[in-house]
């Protein structure tokens, strides 16, 4: 079994807002939620922290999850589950309670938050539980830019501005406008403070304005290709090769409507897609990068779907070793499996996490 780091799971937003006890194993929260209707996922969810450990995931970057934007509307049925909160300062209550679970899956001894490269050194060795390093999915809760240091000191190590819509900071998928002055002065305290940048999510404007402003470390946790599946989510082929000059990793992600140019949510069914998909996407990075050394995992395994959207031999995310076997096929050696598996995102983390 090869070990994985994978840069993208929302871990704390399922276990708050989809009231799930990960450290329960997969079959024992599916048959909770058998009867649950408020969400498709309900009953397929691919994740918890024993199928983290049976797939072989010692490290992933795990997120803090709130929206406060522009596009909020009010809904006339809200649910526990829902991303959008009335005011950044709702939102950063949102993303504080998941933080206060991360740290007591920590206490308890489910998990290790990392922050420095030697704590990540040091459990990358002997990884007795699953390493964690924090990121934000939409800048939102932090509520001035001034914050930022706060946020370190909290242990977050990475922000991505924008989720879907127009944030307080930036414009995200579904959106193609620019950064705001707000998030013109987040990134400069962001690089003031040592932060990573995540451009996940944004749009293509906003993308290209923070990578001219930033010029601290970039990555794209959960990113496929839009030559492959053309929707504004996916990142173009120039795109890459500026994330691949600035020594980015690139996270493929296990979203089938990522994953597959038809795909329709509640329409179209896991048997359109083969896992086969994910490594035609890391075939095309490493194409335009001219290596493997820019590509990784970034499965977004739990974000907002189950298997009613993952591709069809994807049970858990332990079926990410299936990958291994596709990977050889297609040539890659051994050394470039890992990789792809973890050693991109090893590399990535050790060069930008303070020593």
């Amino acid at each position: 079994m090869r070990p994985i780091f994978d840069a993208h799971l929302d871990l704390a937003w399922n276990a708050v807002s989809f009231d799930r006890d990960l450290t329960q194993p997969i079959e024992l929260i599916r048959q909770r939620e058998s009867a649950m209707t408020d969400h498709p996922s309900r009953g397929r969810n691919t994740v918890s922290l024993p199928e983290l450990r049976r797939a072989g995931v010692a490290v992933c970057v795990a997120t803090l999850l709130a929206r406060s934007g522009q596009d909020v509307k009010p809904s006339s049925d809200p649910k526990p589950i829902d991303l959008d909160y009335a005011s950044p300062a709702l939102a950063c209550d949102a993303a504080r309670r998941q933080l206060a679970y991360y740290e007591l899956l920590e206490q308890q001894g489910h998990a290790r938050i990392i922050r420095t490269a030697g704590e990540l050194a040091t459990h990358w060795k002997s990884p007795k539980t699953i390493g964690i390093i924090l990121s934000m999915e939409g800048a939102d809760p932090i509520t001035e830019p001034t914050q930022v240091q706060h946020w370190w000191d909290q242990g977050l190590r990475a922000i991505g501005l924008a989720h879907y819509g127009r944030g307080q900071y930036a414009c995200g998928t579904g959106t193609g406008g620019p950064l705001s002055d707000r998030g013109i002065e987040l990134l400069r305290e962001m690089q003031r403070v040592g932060m990573i940048l995540d451009v996940t999510h944004l749009s293509d404007t906003s993308m290209q304005q923070a990578l001219e402003i930033f010029s601290g470390p970039v990555l794209a946790s959960h990113h496929n290709c839009r030559t492959l599946v053309p929707r504004d989510r996916q990142l173009t082929d120039e795109q890459i090769r500026v994330l691949v000059d600035r020594d980015a990793v690139i996270g493929v992600a296990l979203d089938a409507w990522m994953l597959h140019p038809g795909w329709e949510r509640g329409v179209t069914k896991p048997d359109a897609v083969a896992i086969s998909a994910a490594v035609d996407h890391i075939d095309r990075v490493c194409q335009l990068a001219g290596n493997t050394r820019h590509i990784g995992i970034g499965s977004d395994l739990d974000g907002g779907f189950g298997t009613e959207q993952t591709p069809r031999e994807l049970n858990t995310i332990a079926d990410l070793q299936k990958l291994v076997d596709i990977l050889s096929s297609r040539g890659y050696a051994d050394v470039e499996i890992n990789a792809i598996f973890h050693g991109n995102w090893l590399r990535f983390f050790r060069d930008a996490l303070p020593a």
